[in-house]
């Protein structure tokens, strides 16, 4: 597997309408999309930093991923995103190397990227997401 770079930083919060102004007016960083990712219970917003990408993520459900994350967890950082050129080439790499997956295969997430993510009790801690931009293959 080869990663390329960080492809967003995923940010769990309660309310896209209250996190947005704060992104914009305190960071200065400016929201370049927002859109539901409706099998994944969540609405997103991106906001870009140099290469990487701070993706916002409210629930659309509370018993979604995110709701459930809130609930537990309070608001906060969700996951880290690699970008890789083969997702389901990377997941039998690391599932080769004893890494425990959430996903066997590749999905849609935001952005028409295919995703998939690996078990954070597998990568100390951290929700892993394998991310490839299918329009740059």
């Amino acid at each position: 597997m080869e990663i390329t770079h960080i492809e967003h930083i995923g940010i769990a919060v309660r309310s896209l309408e209250t996190a947005i102004p704060f992104y914009e007016n305190v960071l200065g960083l400016k929201c370049y999309n927002v859109e539901e990712v409706v099998d994944q219970k969540v609405k997103t917003a991106f906001f870009k930093v140099g290469q990487t990408k701070i993706e916002l993520l409210e629930s659309t459900d509370p018993e979604g991923a995110i709701g459930k994350f809130i609930e537990t967890r309070g608001e906060g950082i969700h996951h880290i995103a690699y970008a890789t050129d083969g997702v389901q080439a990377a997941l039998d790499d690391v599932a080769e190397k004893g890494v425990r997956l959430v996903d066997k295969a590749p999905r849609k997430g935001a952005e028409g990227l295919n995703i998939a993510f690996l078990h954070p009790k597998s990568t100390f801690g951290v929700l892993t997401e394998l991310c490839e931009d299918p329009a740059k293959k």
